[in-house]
């Protein structure tokens, strides 16, 4: 199951919760029990290479990893 992140729109707590896909878009219960409502925010990440051995060495195409024809 994924972790989503929500916000409480009364005064901004920013929570994460694992809920399944389905889930995801309904209702959250406040953590805390008080009665606050929370939306879903998108979620954002970053990957980055230290090293240039930890980079990939596939060449840059769709982004799939290799694993698509168009990798070669």
């Amino acid at each position: 199951m994924p972790l989503y992140e929500y916000v409480c729109e009364e005064d901004g707590t920013r929570v994460t919760a694992l809920r399944s896909m389905s889930d995801a878009d309904k209702p959250l219960e406040d953590p805390d029990g008080k009665n606050r409502t929370f939306k879903r925010v998108h979620s954002t990440f970053s990957v980055g290479a230290t090293s240039p051995s930890t980079a990939s060495s596939v060449p840059a195409s769709c982004g799939c990893g290799g694993s698509c024809a168009c990798s070669g």
